[in-house]
């Protein structure tokens, strides 16, 4: 090798020191709440066989992948996303179980975004999955439990966006559009493209008043009273029905004493088509992105031979760190390292009292005193 490398490929870091001891602290934060709600780790691998985040089982696209070959000439993939491969392992290892799973989990994921977006390409991490409960008091759940742990880390300034997909479902098979209008749509809508929205149903042919009410779901965010609009917007069932499932959220989160925390997003739409049902995203100041993601994915077990509804979110870690940082949140960090220089002729003394120290749980680090050394 003609130079050393000494940087990192676009979209990764390093992490060390006060830095790393920061996001070391929030880690801790996170995962105690997730203990005290009863979740269990549970660990999958970095890497999984292609077909776990297929097409089919509506992750991530191929595209933002990243693919390579085993010696066996099986495609296989960094993992993008956790909740594919939590649904695998429930599947095959818990198949017959019929009592509620909870578990959680923490790593780094891994998506090939471009360059020109600015993402990390490897982030950390943490989340929830409750498996096998399809109540409303399970969606509750999930989100009073993101609240609370974003409370934990030192976060204040937050608020959690609460969609529903079938909402928007019951909107577009009352319209009669196919599934590939149904999918571009949404595309356009949780991409907060309304002109390509708009140019989509036009080129379709979809009559009004269907075209202006799956537009306006794009605007219906807010409090209670924009539920209130969009159960009179619509006459079919399945959209009444995601209305009411939403209303009923809401006093679980009034119950959890957490509903100040809380708005309504029916334009909020995932690129996961996993999702069916409620979905959140939480947003705070200083950060572009959602720091939280998570919802309903009552069919993805199916996809692995397990028929169970499920729920669940995952926490960006990264994302938090930036936001405590840009709102100036102090981390408390633990006092630094005692020192205890040392000759050769104290060298036992000193040993001895840095065995004491450390046995009264005080950190000490030994360091040897050069002759005619200014210390």
């Amino acid at each position: 090798m003609s130079k050393r490398l000494l940087h990192t490929p676009e979209g990764v870091r390093d992490l060390y020191g006060k830095e790393y001891e920061r996001k070391l602290f929030v880690e801790k934060k996170l995962h105690e709440k997730l203990r005290l709600y009863g979740y269990e780790d549970i660990q999958t691998p970095t890497f999984e066989f292609f077909d776990v985040f297929s097409k089919e089982v509506g992750t991530t696209p191929s595209r933002e992948l990243y693919k390579f070959f085993d010696k066996e000439n099986n495609t296989l993939v960094l993992r993008p996303d956790f909740t594919p491969s939590i649904a695998r392992c429930a599947a095959k290892y818990f198949c017959e179980e019929q009592v509620p799973l909870r578990f959680s989990y923490m790593g780094n994921t891994f998506n090939n975004n471009s360059n020109l977006q600015g993402k990390l390409k490897e982030s950390t991490q943490m989340g929830a999955e409750l498996i096998g409960e399809p109540s409303v008091e399970a969606d509750g759940e999930m989100i009073s439990l993101v609240i609370e742990a974003l409370l934990s880390t030192g976060l204040s300034r937050f608020q959690l966006s609460i969609g529903q997909v079938e909402y928007f479902k019951g909107l577009c098979e009352e319209a009669g559009l196919d599934e590939e209008t149904e999918y571009d749509l949404r595309d356009c809508i949780s991409g907060k493209n309304y002109f390509a929205a708009q140019e989509l149903l036009l080129e379709r042919g979809v009559e009004e008043p269907y075209q202006s009410r799956l537009l306006r779901v794009a605007d219906m965010f807010g409090n209670m009273c924009s539920l209130t609009e969009a159960r009179e917007m619509v006459k079919n069932p399945r959209s009444i029905a995601a209305i009411q499932r939403l209303e009923k959220l809401y006093e679980v989160l009034q119950a959890y004493g957490v509903a100040e925390y809380v708005s309504f997003d029916l334009g909020m739409l995932s690129k996961y088509n996993y999702y069916t049902g409620v979905i959140f995203k939480a947003y705070t100041y200083g950060v572009g992105e959602a720091i939280v993601k998570g919802g309903r994915y009552d069919r993805l077990l199916e996809q692995f031979g397990k028929k169970a509804p499920a729920v669940g979110f995952c926490v960006v870690i990264d994302s938090i760190m930036e936001a405590l940082s840009r709102q100036r949140v102090e981390i408390p960090l633990a006092e630094a390292a005692k020192i205890l220089y040392y000759e050769e002729s104290t060298y036992q003394e000193k040993l001895a009292e840095a065995r004491r120290l450390r046995g009264e749980n005080v950190a000490v680090t030994l360091v040897r005193k050069e002759r005619n050394a200014k210390l």
